[in-house]
């Protein structure tokens, strides 16, 4: 029943929806949902590759790294989201796209 193809079917499924939601979303908090999912997709490939390895230990460490800079992304994007809200008082992404000039 837990085949390492079943697992590879979901992470693929939820890295093709992230891909998804970072191309055709123009709000950045969707952008962030879908970078999310992309890395949620390589962390489920890192334990099901450690599961169906002998057990070892390095998905594991990998899938908590994962797990540790998504936290550190989110935190970081939320507050440039927040500071381009305050300045611009939109999270369109295209509209952000104009503080370049």
């Amino acid at each position: 029943m837990n085949s390492l193809d079943s697992y590879l079917f979901v992470s693929a499924m939820l890295f093709c929806l992230g891909i998804f939601g970072v191309i055709t979303r123009r709000n950045a908090i969707a952008v962030l949902m879908g970078v999310e999912l992309i890395l949620n997709a390589a962390n489920i490939n890192f334990i099901a590759f450690s599961k169906f390895n002998g057990m070892n230990l390095d998905g594991h460490i990998f899938g908590l790294l994962v797990i540790v800079l998504a936290a550190a992304e989110a935190a970081v994007a939320l507050a440039i989201i927040i500071n381009i809200y305050n300045n611009m008082n939109t999270i369109n992404v295209d509209d952000a796209a104009e503080l370049k000039q």
